[in-house]
């Protein structure tokens, strides 16, 4: 796995966040036929919160971002991009790790959304998060603490 780092996003990250989004979702944005590049950066812009948001780097170089927003009784998991280059590297597992281990200290549970026939599902399922609800575009996932 390669070394990693995490620190907190800034205004200033908005723009290599969005520009990854683009790349990561165009495969499966297209295969539902619901890419518009323009779009996929702009609803990232309109919800770009920095101070919930990680960046990950590798060797000191934007590698991805991930954010855990608060709601009630649970914390939502949005925006997980990882450079295309570094998937299957176990960068994305210990990320993920990481921030499970924080939310179960917590006692909560996590949520999130992957688009449907995304590759990103497995990695969610072999952490613990199982299927609630799904429609023809997205697949809402629900993790619940570790005891």
């Amino acid at each position: 796995m390669a070394d990693w780092e995490i620190r907190p996003a800034s205004g200033a990250d908005v723009e290599a966040v969005a520009e990854l989004r683009a790349v990561v979702l165009r495969d499966d944005l297209e295969r539902l036929g619901r890419y518009d590049p323009q779009r996929v950066r702009q609803r990232l812009r309109d919800g770009f919160d920095a101070s919930h948001t990680r960046v990950i780097e590798v060797g000191g170089v934007f590698a991805g971002c991930v954010a855990l927003r608060p709601a009630e009784g649970a914390h939502w998991l949005e925006h997980f991009y990882l450079d295309p280059d570094l998937q299957g590297a176990g960068v994305g597992s210990g990320v993920l790790r990481e921030l499970l281990a924080r939310c179960d200290r917590d006692g909560l549970r996590v949520r999130l959304n992957v688009l449907q026939g995304s590759a990103a599902r497995r990695l969610y399922e072999r952490h613990g998060f199982m299927v609630e609800t799904e429609d023809p575009v997205d697949v809402f996932m629900v993790r619940p603490p570790a005891s």
